[in-house]
């Protein structure tokens, strides 16, 4: 099994910083034992002008098969010859991935102690893959490498070039040029994908892989056009495992798109206590405020008609769960960033233990409603109950437009706290808002001049419902909007659909 990455210099960036960041020696051969063989490390060329090191693993069959547990085709059990006699020994796989990553560990991690401006510079890079396995074939093999910045050149092996009517084999030679990319990208891209390729992991895939495959993955793999079947090939299609990259590919997609940390996009909201109100002086506990803010939604999303309901930013899943209980509604899905806040939804509603009938009508997906999305198409209602609040004043267009402008449902209900009635609350400080990551509180002045704008420019009329007991001086604690698209706005939203 056979690797060589080649990189070109001039008098001023020699070729041999290769060895540097390889931190490999040129004058030296290498060996190191793996757990699968032995794995050597040599210099064909070393000069300014071009240097190039080779990964040769010379694999252990008998280990192979010991330490292969009927897994993948290194202890293949449907014949006990296959198990010593296979490409394993010679076809690139997950075994030279893993040497890649013990031999140069330092370099896929971007780390040179020696010269450390080294490991953030691109290098003229070539990298040839004399036997590689790719299920998918060459068409697959360039749309893994293509998207990274790779030049693809792959040939088809022959079954047998004495016999060209035999056709190819899964095989193929593949070369890899690129002069804009810096080495630990280029470990870290074959590291991942030249297991993908072969789609036959020899050692069992457990929860850690994730983790590899994110590491290994940072700053590509998000963005990849191909990242699910990557994803998928890479844990040796476990679902589960699957469906958790993913989900943790998306943070790191909205958190890079947004120029933030992942663990602010995770910002799952902490659910808020439950309320109570004042009665002849005293604090007696009465029907909860998010009680009465469910019961006004419910109320109207009936009075809407509707049957198949969007509840964006669905937090902790309190009206996913209430809107399942009522069998007026087909199809309730529950949209928010936070996985974790999505995770105990999930178990708030028993997900995992759900009837066929019940599930179908339930889902829960991972979105930003700072973006549009076409899965949020096409849906009679969308509510966002206690939601706008927790967003940033200057991206609340950009909400605005994914809901109204691009999603259109027919209706939108918006709650929102009316901050003039925070003076009724006893224990709350003045000047403070009612929870700890409200960016803003309204007036009901406040409120009607934003709904209303928002209603003028999309095509929607607006009508605004008190929800929770009433001042007579400060108004009720929470305020409610309901948005219902216009005839013209829907006619035209039919007729562009058709």
């Amino acid at each position: 099994m056979f690797l060589t990455i080649t990189a070109t210099g001039t008098p001023e960036r020699p070729a041999t910083d290769l060895g540097f960041l390889l931190h490999k020696h040129p004058d030296n051969e290498q060996a190191f034992s793996t757990s699968y063989g032995t794995a050597h490390v040599l210099y064909s060329e070393a000069s300014v002008e071009r240097c190039t090191a080779a990964l040769l693993l010379e694999v252990d069959a008998v280990a192979l098969v010991r330490r292969g547990k009927g897994k993948g085709r290194g202890g293949a059990p449907d014949a006990a010859l296959a198990q010593y006699v296979n490409d394993r020994p010679y076809a690139a796989s997950s075994l030279l991935a893993v040497a890649l990553s013990a031999v140069f560990s330092s370099a896929m991690k971007g780390q040179c102690n020696a010269r450390p401006e080294l490991p953030a510079r691109p290098l003229p890079l070539r990298v040839e893959v004399p036997a590689l396995p790719a299920r998918g074939g060459a068409d697959l093999v360039r749309e893994l490498f293509e998207p990274l910045g790779w030049t693809v050149t792959v040939e088809a092996v022959a079954l047998d070039a004495e016999f060209p009517e035999w056709g190819d084999s899964r095989y193929v030679r593949l070369v890899l040029e690129s002069a804009r990319l810096t080495l630990s990208e280029a470990l870290r891209h074959l590291y991942v994908l030249l297991p993908v390729l072969d789609d036959a992991k020899h050692y069992w895939v457990s929860s850690d892989e994730v983790d590899k495959l994110l590491r290994a993955g940072e700053g590509w793999l998000p963005e990849h056009p191909e990242q699910k079947l990557i994803t998928s090939r890479y844990l040796s299609r476990r679902w589960s495992l699957t469906r958790e990259a993913l989900e943790r590919l998306e943070l790191v997609r909205l958190a890079e798109a947004d120029d933030s940390a992942v663990e602010e996009i995770d910002n799952a909201v902490a659910e808020e206590p439950e309320d109570t109100e004042a009665v002849d002086g005293a604090q007696e506990r009465t029907v909860s405020l998010a009680v009465q803010r469910r019961d006004a939604i419910l109320a109207a999303l009936h009075a809407s008609g509707a049957a198949r309901v969007l509840d964006l930013g669905c937090g902790q899943g309190q009206l996913v769960q209430a809107l399942l209980k009522d069998t007026r509604f087909d199809e309730i899905v529950g949209v928010d960033v936070s996985m974790r806040a999505l995770t105990v939804a999930s178990r708030r509603l028993k997900l995992d233990r759900m009837g066929e009938r019940q599930s179908a009508r339930v889902k829960l997906i991972q979105g930003s409603l700072a973006y549009t999305d076409k899965r949020l198409k096409g849906y009679d209602a969308a509510v966002l109950s206690e939601v706008i609040e927790h967003l940033d004043l200057p991206r609340l267009p950009a909400l605005e437009y994914a809901v109204f402008g691009s999603a259109r449902p027919k209706t939108v209900l918006v709650t929102t706290p009316n901050v003039e009635y925070n003076v009724r609350w006893e224990t709350l400080p003045a000047g403070h808002s009612r929870h700890g990551d409200h960016r803003f509180e309204w007036t009901r002045e406040e409120f009607r001049a934003w709904a209303g704008r928002v209603a003028q420019r999309h095509g929607y009329g607006v009508e605004f419902t008190p929800v929770g007991p009433a001042d007579p001086e400060v108004g009720p604690p929470t305020q409610m909007a309901t948005f219902t698209i216009t005839t013209a706005a829907l006619t035209a939203k039919e007729e562009k659909a058709a």
